[in-house]
């Protein structure tokens, strides 16, 4: 019997007993593997795959391919060129089974790539993403409305909500101390003071 399996991309010709090298998997030397992409069973072709059939490998080594040397260089560049060297990752196997039925109720551990996003942290989905507003929307939506100060438009208060201020009561509260570093960080050139932004979030803070 023979089966012809993918792995890495490849599709493989093989028979019980077969050695062959595929891309690196995650699996150790001495493990038993199997494969459930099962393109072609003697003469039964899948739609794309045979259902229930499988093959298992026991792993032998891990290996790497020969060197294959990559060189590129430029015409009418002078001195544009580059030589590279790549030993392609493999995992040696030996074929100890190939079964017709029964391949998702063996319990052996899958063939899996040892680059395969399986084995990394899932994504966190989209609507998940959607529904997490950012610290300054948030901001924005459970605090006062900064823009009621003078020359405060919209991208003031987005640079304020930045800096931890929401509300009225912590620009009322601020220290002439913190008005002058405010005012530097937010490069407002003397706003505050001049135009009244302590006394003016006092009376707000209190009609809140």
């Amino acid at each position: 019997m023979f089966a012809v399996l993918k792995t890495g991309g490849k599709q493989y010709k093989v028979q019980s007993g077969d050695v062959l090298r595929v891309e690196k998997l995650a699996a150790e030397a001495g493990e038993t593997v199997q494969f459930n992409e099962i393109l072609m069973l003697d003469g039964q072709v899948g739609a794309p795959i045979v259902d229930g059939a499988a093959v298992q490998a026991t792993v032998i080594d891990q290996i790497k391919g020969d060197k294959v040397i990559h060189f590129v260089k430029r015409r009418r560049k002078h001195g544009s060129q580059r030589t590279k060297g790549h030993r392609q990752q493999l995992t040696l196997l030996r074929v100890t089974e190939i079964l017709a039925s029964g391949g998702a109720e063996t319990g052996v551990k899958a063939a899996i790539g040892a680059g395969s996003v399986a084995g990394a942290p899932a994504a966190e989905p989209k609507a998940a993403k959607a529904k997490a507003p950012k610290a300054a929307e948030a901001a924005e939506a459970a605090g006062d409305d900064l823009k009621k100060l003078p020359g405060v438009g919209p991208a003031m208060e987005r640079k304020l909500h930045e800096a931890g201020v929401t509300r009225f009561a912590q620009i009322a509260a601020w220290t002439d101390e913190q008005v002058a570093a405010m005012d530097t960080r937010l490069g407002l050139k003397g706003k505050i003071v001049n135009d009244g932004w302590v006394a003016l979030a006092k009376d707000l803070a209190g009609k809140a």
